[in-house]
Parts: C-alpha cells; sequence; structure tokens
C-alpha cells in the first residue's frame, strides 16, 4: 500500500474521505459472503475489507497521526484489556459489557448514529444489561412482548379510521401513536433474541430468505396452474402457500 500510494496516481488521490463508500460497500459484499457460506468468497472479501484497512492506515501514517503497526497495536491492547483473566491478574471472568459500563458516562456513548436499527436496539439493551437492567430469562421479554402486543391492537382499534380507501397510513396524531407502539413491540422482540441468544438482525436475515424462498415458489406454482397472482385474492395464494409450506 505504502508503493502505491508513493507511485500509483488513483491511489495517491484517495483520502479518508473519498474511501468512506468503497468500504461500506466491500464490508456488504463480506455479508453476503459470510451469508452464503462461501469460503472463496469470504477469502477475497476479507482481503479487500483488510486493503481498506491499510489504506486509512497508510494514509493516516503520511500524516503522522498513526500507521498500520498502531493499527495491530490498538487491537492487541484491546483484547488484552476484554480478557483480563488470561491476560492479566484478575482471575474472575467479568462479561464485557460490565467492565465497558465502567468508563462508559451514557448509555448510547460511541454507538455509530449510522446502526441499523435492529442492531442498534440490540446494542442499546446490551448496554443496559451490563449495569444491571435487565431480566434473568426469557420469561419477562415473552410477556413484554405479550404486553406490547395488546397495546398495539388497542391501538390498531382506536386508530383504524386513519387509513385511506387504498390502506396508506394518514399522517395524524392517531397514526403517530400507531407508530409508536409497533415500535415498542419491534424493541421487545428485539430484547426478547437477545434473551434468547440470538441476534434480531440474523433471525430477520433468515425469515426474509424463508419468505422470498417461498413466496417465489407461489410464484412458480401459480404459473404453472396459469393463475395470475395479481388477481387470484388472498385465499387462492394462501392455498398454493400451505401447499409450498408443507412440501419443505
Amino acid at each position: 500500500m505504502r508503493d502505491l500510494r508513493a507511485r500509483d496516481a488513483w491511489d495517491r488521490a484517495q483520502t479518508h474521505e473519498s474511501l468512506r463508500p468503497y468500504l461500506n460497500e466491500e464490508m456488504h459484499e463480506l455479508d453476503d459472503a459470510l451469508r452464503e457460506g462461501n469460503d472463496e468468497a469470504m477469502c477475497g472479501e476479507l482481503g479487500d475489507v483488510l486493503l481498506q484497512v491499510l489504506f486509512h492506515a497508510v494514509i493516516a501514517e503520511e500524516r503522522g497521526a498513526f500507521g498500520p503497526e498502531d493499527v495491530a497495536g490498538s487491537l492487541v491492547g484491546k483484547m488484552r484489556r476484554r480478557h483480563p483473566w488470561l491476560y492479566g491478574t484478575d482471575a474472575e471472568r467479568t462479561p464485557w459489557e460490565q467492565m465497558k459500563a465502567k468508563s462508559r458516562r451514557s448509555l448510547a456513548e460511541g454507538l455509530p448514529e449510522g446502526l441499523p436499527a435492529l442492531h442498534r436496539a440490540h446494542r442499546l439493551q446490551e448496554r443496559a444489561a451490563g449495569v444491571g437492567f435487565d431480566w434473568p430469562d426469557v420469561e419477562g421479554p415473552i410477556a413484554k412482548v405479550a404486553e406490547e402486543l395488546e397495546e398495539v391492537r388497542a391501538e390498531v382499534a382506536k386508530s383504524g379510521a386513519s387509513f385511506d380507501t387504498h390502506g396508506v397510513p394518514a399522517l395524524d396524531e392517531r397514526h403517530a401513536r400507531l407508530e409508536a407502539e409497533l415500535g415498542d413491540l419491534l424493541f421487545a422482540v428485539v430484547n426478547l433474541c437477545r434473551k434468547a441468544g440470538t441476534h434480531p438482525s440474523l433471525a430477520l436475515d433468515r425469515a426474509n430468505a424463508k419468505f422470498q424462498r417461498r413466496f417465489e415458489m407461489v410464484e412458480r406454482l401459480a404459473a404453472e396452474r396459469g393463475v395470475d397472482v395479481r388477481t387470484a385474492g388472498l385465499e387462492t395464494l394462501d392455498g398454493i402457500w400451505d401447499e409450498v409450506k408443507a412440501g419443505e
């Protein structure tokens, strides 16, 4: 990378700011490879992410801020601090969020603003749990989901008139209340996922893939039977959906 910065015009012209879109793209490509379980693609995409890390480290080195060795050193230091029962004098293993909470001034300190909403909710809940604000098991979150669902039912009943003839929500106070209740329900489900030991983003990702796979099969079966999915209606499509589901 140092050689490229010295001898290649494009590489030399890049800045921290100009590279931001590329890092974002490479991270998504790596995530696709991880999702697919494709080792060859995973290896290549990890290399592309590493390239971005080195790119930024060498640019920072050129302006006297830090270099690749400092980046690697910071990682080693962080791993040692996160595992004091392995590399320090503490014999007792302490959860990372509990250790981190001692130096954090607020719940959201250090969390990127651009985190996807599901992941942000998960991290906020993890941090709150780190200071003891947590249920002991999944029974509390299950009850909370049921409670929030009932509140959504009640708000839907009150806000039913706030939809136009095409099912589009009207942007009024009633809709704002319904949106707030739905947000509380989603937040409660995220907490249930966390206590059950799964990440909500991964759970939803798998649900998306399952729905897409099943509905595309519905479309194929409908086409084979001369059924137009756009006009077939819910009862017909639901019947085909049940066939697909039973056949898996």
